[in-house]
């Protein structure tokens, strides 16, 4: 490929969800209400675990990373969405397609380490509750988080080399509203049969068998906590079945995409937006209705802020006098 194909490669057009004003005017609205409300939820727990004593456990530890990168999940791409809607600017650079590839497959390959680590978290409390101290001490989630981050790292590198050997000489119109691997090698100028394989067998393998060994560690747990009647193991219970569907809607949509990479661009389309928009939101709201520990810690933070903002007046108050 010679300097003139590779000097039209500068910039990619992200067509988006819909070419209809009135459908980009109604995602502006909801995706934007989606986004803050994403960052709301998820800073609210972070800041109840963080603020509340009682919370101060390996799980909400694990729940708060969890927020995390939620947040960090939802801000790759959305809102540069949202503003190209404002603007109707769709282009992006090489070197932004890129970040947005390194930082999608950092916060995803991440997470399901992290999945995998709260999974861990709930077998050896539900399924060796006398060693579970021992097991997972504040070394071993620090630990467990740490990894999760090195794995995401190791992952989202790869995923880039394999992107910068790509040669793209021809078309440069990304049919979505953010780069990932599975849309933008179909404009590179070689066989995507091959680069298909790859995309299977580097993402889709391992989100595929990451969620089998969660599904097998939740069935045991389930199992275990289904031969207890007490009221901890309902508890129990609740907890990992909220773990479980947290796992189930952010892998179903991955393992899709990423196992059948040249398949349908508008099944695609509702995939992506539904794990990087609706999921980080879903978490949240499924771990506060489904915990009581969270839902009386986050109505003590709120009352605290309530007391708080009554005797500021009374402050300002006495000190005039």
């Amino acid at each position: 490929m010679d300097v003139a194909n590779k000097s039209t490669m500068f910039e990619f057009v992200l067509l988006g969800l819909s070419n209809s004003w009135e459908l980009q005017m109604f995602f502006f609205m909801v995706f934007s209400l989606f986004y803050v409300a994403t960052m709301v939820g998820n800073s609210l727990i972070v800041i109840t675990v963080i603020v509340d004593p009682h919370l101060h456990s390996p799980m909400y530890f694990l729940l708060t990373n969890l927020s995390i990168i939620d947040m960090s999940l939802a801000s790759f791409a959305t809102p540069k969405m949202i503003t190209d809607y404002l603007t109707g600017h769709k282009t992006i650079s090489f070197d932004g397609c890129l970040t947005q590839i390194f930082f999608l497959h950092l916060f995803t390959g991440t997470e399901i380490i992290l999945l995998m680590a709260m999974s861990f978290d709930r077998y050896i409390a539900i399924c060796k509750p006398l060693h579970y101290a021992s097991i997972i001490s504040p070394q071993v989630c620090v630990a467990l988080v740490v990894a999760s981050w090195i794995v995401g790292i190791m992952h989202s590198m790869s995923q880039i080399i394999f992107a910068l050997t790509l040669p793209f000489c021809g078309p440069n119109e990304v049919d979505s509203f953010f780069c990932d691997l599975p849309v933008v090698f179909q404009l590179a100028c070689v066989d995507t049969y091959v680069l298909g394989l790859f995309m299977i067998s580097t993402s889709g393998i391992i989100a595929l068998s990451c969620f089998i060994v969660l599904f097998n560690s939740y069935v045991i747990v389930l199992v275990t906590v289904k031969h207890h009647s007490s009221r901890g193991s309902s508890k129990a219970l609740s907890t990992c079945t909220a773990h479980f569907i947290v796992v189930f809607l952010f892998f179903g949509p991955c393992i899709f995409i990423y196992m059948w990479p040249l398949s349908s661009f508008l099944t695609d389309k509702i995939l992506s937006v539904f794990y990087t928009i609706f999921t980080p939101i879903l978490n949240p709201i499924i771990y506060t209705l489904r915990n009581q520990e969270v839902k009386i810690a986050m109505r003590k933070l709120k009352n605290r802020f309530l007391n708080f903002n009554k005797a500021m007046p009374s402050r300002f108050s006495d000190t005039e006098h």
